[in-house]
């Protein structure tokens, strides 16, 4: 049976406080080990069912327990199965003890793990799980890389070994599986970090009913469902002047096609009218793309003051470049009330300015991706990668606003007093890894603004269309997806109304 991904997002703390609650609400330690290897060995037989050969790596603890009792289900089926034990099963204790003996008892062959030790059929990671939080040792470390090293299918169990439960960072070596079956919840690191690229094939399952009384989750998981009462209808008597004006600056020399995107998405995104403000180099082909965006020549910053004047929103940073003329710019930008989107070179030339941070207001959208995120917080971008949760809460503390932080399992906090929680988003592919991406995203962000979606909501819902959008258009293949292909799909999304 299929499990929906749930919405709810948990670290492994709160994992190990949720499973203790089931038990002590009267589910057996044992009945949910037994529960998670029938589930592991239904997924298992779903994806490889004519292999008939089955290796597990077992380790000390409970994601061991899970491998000999998944073991133990596919020799009563008749498979040839082996169980490599990278620790003495004979330390194992309480429920895993147990599942060790019930393995042993029907016949599975145990023998220690070695190294060169040749590995047959489909592998079953059941080493390492939740509990790790340190670069993994040896002899697990070989291990890993013997498994990764095999060209067999891989299974893990809960979370693929050496993943870190809570930032999705590979502790030094982790297995790169073909499959994870998780249990009990949702944890974030599957998600994001190196976590997406490591996980493979995800499949969920609950095991039990969760607890009345759960922790707060630390983040929830972005769908549709939910969204479509963000943008009410239009009245019949409806105009322009009533969904916003968006201004979009930018377009250093050279860079005029990044304010297109934003200028276009924003209009296909529902804005009633859009202005750009770029360089008189970039007039003429703009309009020639798209007639409806109204262009005005910006060389002289002081020309974006009166323009600023006549906008409900602006979009600034796409192709703006850090020149004179684009921190003149920013001068002005800086000094508006309006809501705003920041992205990309307004975002570096932030944090070249700013070190120690800067309160942008509740009603502005910041979107780095990890190298500007870096630059706003004075990280290298490998830190934020490893910790993308604790940057998020770095940057929306640091700046004050809802932050948008871009890269797989793209992160969503602030901009909304009500203390709306962390939101994740699984949608988007790799394919959407091109120029231009960023810009359609600001466009897009920056339309909601112009409709009154509060800052918060907007860049939620925006992240999350822009996600699905390139999942639409990369319906004929993720290779060569461009920027513009997602406005038509974005355009569709947002005239959804009711998603069941």
């Amino acid at each position: 049976m299929t499990i929906t991904l749930p919405t709810r997002i948990y670290n492994a703390a709160q994992t190990r406080i949720i499973d203790a609650a089931i038990i002590e609400g009267g589910v057996a330690g044992s009945e949910l080990m037994q529960r998670a290897a029938e589930a592991l060995w239904e997924q298992l037989l779903r994806r490889w069912p004519d292999s008939g050969e089955l290796t597990v790596l077992c380790g000390g603890g409970n994601n061991a327990g899970d491998g000999y009792l998944v073991a133990r289900l596919a020799h009563m089926a008749g498979w040839d199965v082996r169980i490599l034990a990278v620790s003495a099963p004979e330390k194992l204790s309480g429920d895993a003890g147990r599942a060790y003996q019930l393995a042993t008892a029907c016949g599975v062959e145990v023998m220690a793990w070695q190294e060169g030790e040749l590995l047959r059929g489909v592998v079953l990671d059941a080493m390492l799980g939740t509990g790790l939080d340190a670069e993994v040792r040896e002899p697990f470390a070989r291990a890993i890389r013997a498994i990764n090293a095999s060209g067999l299918p891989v299974v893990s169990v809960d979370l693929p070994s050496g993943l870190h439960a809570d930032t999705g960072a590979v502790l030094g070596e982790a297995i790169k599986a073909d499959m994870t079956v998780t249990f009990i919840t949702l944890k974030i690191g599957l998600f994001t970090g190196q976590g997406p690229d490591m996980v493979g094939e995800l499949h969920f399952a609950p095991l039990a009913d969760l607890p009345f009384e759960m922790p707060s989750p630390v983040a929830h998981r972005l769908s549709l469902n939910g969204w479509s009462e963000t943008l009410a209808p239009r009245l019949r008597s409806s105009h322009k002047g009533m969904f916003g004006h968006a201004l979009v600056i930018g377009g250093g020399l050279g860079m005029g096609g990044a304010v297109l995107l934003a200028a276009e998405t924003a209009l296909r995104s529902g804005a009633g009218k859009v202005s750009a403000a770029t360089r008189s180099a970039h007039i003429a082909p703009l309009l020639a793309r798209c007639p409806e965006v109204m262009v005005h020549a910006a060389d002289d910053p002081q020309e974006v003051e009166e323009l600023i004047g006549h906008a409900s929103v602006l979009i600034v940073g796409p192709g703006l470049g850090r020149s004179q003329w684009a921190q003149d710019i920013m001068d002005r930008v800086l000094r508006s009330d309006l809501p705003k989107v920041l992205d990309a070179d307004a975002l570096n030339i932030i944090a070249e300015r700013f070190v120690d941070g800067r309160d942008l207001g509740e009603n502005c959208i910041i979107t780095p991706h990890p190298a500007e995120a870096a630059r706003l917080l004075g990280w290298s971008t490998s830190d934020i990668q490893k910790n993308r949760l604790l940057a998020l809460e770095q940057l929306t503390r640091r700046y004050g606003c809802a932050v948008v932080l871009k890269g797989v399992g793209t992160l969503v906090a602030g901009g909304d007093p009500s203390g709306a929680p962390v939101a994740l988003c699984t949608a988007g592919n790799p394919g959407m890894a091109t120029a231009g991406m960023g810009d359609v995203l600001s466009g897009l962000c920056g339309a909601l603004l112009a409709q009154k979606v509060p800052a918060g909501t907007a860049a939620r819902y925006a992240v999350l269309v822009h996600a699905l959008a390139g999942d639409q258009a990369a319906a004929l293949g993720q290779r060569g997806l461009l920027a513009t292909d997602l406005m038509m799909a974005i355009r569709r999304l947002l005239n959804i109304r009711e998603i069941t």
